[in-house]
């Protein structure tokens, strides 16, 4: 669906919010976007359980995709993105992206995880309530869109945020057209 070959580095800790991981997940993928999802801190089974106790496995280990380079990279909340907030090797990749000019992506408290590794500056952004006293200017919006950051609030929000990680790597028809497929108002 993507006219040129697309891809985005999706990262998976114990405790990630299963909602803002999947769906993401699965319609970048319906678009054709090549999406890792690539565990932090897991153990060799590459298996992590959610805050409500659905299992996922990573494709693949963080350490090997550290070199590569993405157009996107999504940071899941949940309380796992402590996890993430914490590891070099996720802040050295968002660091290195956002020199890139990638797309940054997080939901949830996961742009907390953007505002520790300073990639977030002064872009406006939206998150989850329950982050505000670590981002005290959270914008009362579904998804905010800002220049290369895109922000979404919550597990409610999730197939809004997706589908404008979406738009933003394939263009508004993509969006449209996979909305329409999964029969999204």
């Amino acid at each position: 669906m993507c006219v040129v070959m697309k891809s985005a580095l999706c990262f998976l800790a114990q405790g990630f919010e299963e909602m803002e991981l999947v769906a993401p997940v699965d319609l970048l993928r319906r678009a054709d976007v090549r999406v890792v999802v690539a565990g932090v801190g897991l153990g060799d089974d590459l298996m992590a359980t959610g805050r409500n106790g659905l299992a996922l496995r990573a494709d693949t280990t963080l350490g090997a995709v550290a070199e590569e380079t993405f157009d996107l990279v999504v940071v899941p909340g949940g309380p796992g993105h402590t996890i993430l907030r914490d590891d070099p090797t996720v802040q050295r990749l968002l660091r290195k992206h956002d020199q890139a000019g990638a797309l940054l992506a997080a939901i949830c408290a996961g742009p907390t995880v953007l505002h520790a590794t300073g990639v977030l500056g002064s872009a406006p952004y939206t998150a989850h309530f329950s982050v505000a006293d670590t981002l005290p200017d959270i914008r009362a919006e579904a998804v905010v869109v800002s220049g290369r950051i895109i922000t979404s609030q919550g597990a409610g929000t999730a197939h809004l945020f997706g589908l404008a990680l979406v738009k933003a790597l394939c263009g508004e028809e993509a969006a449209a057209e996979i909305a329409r497929s999964v029969c999204f108002p």
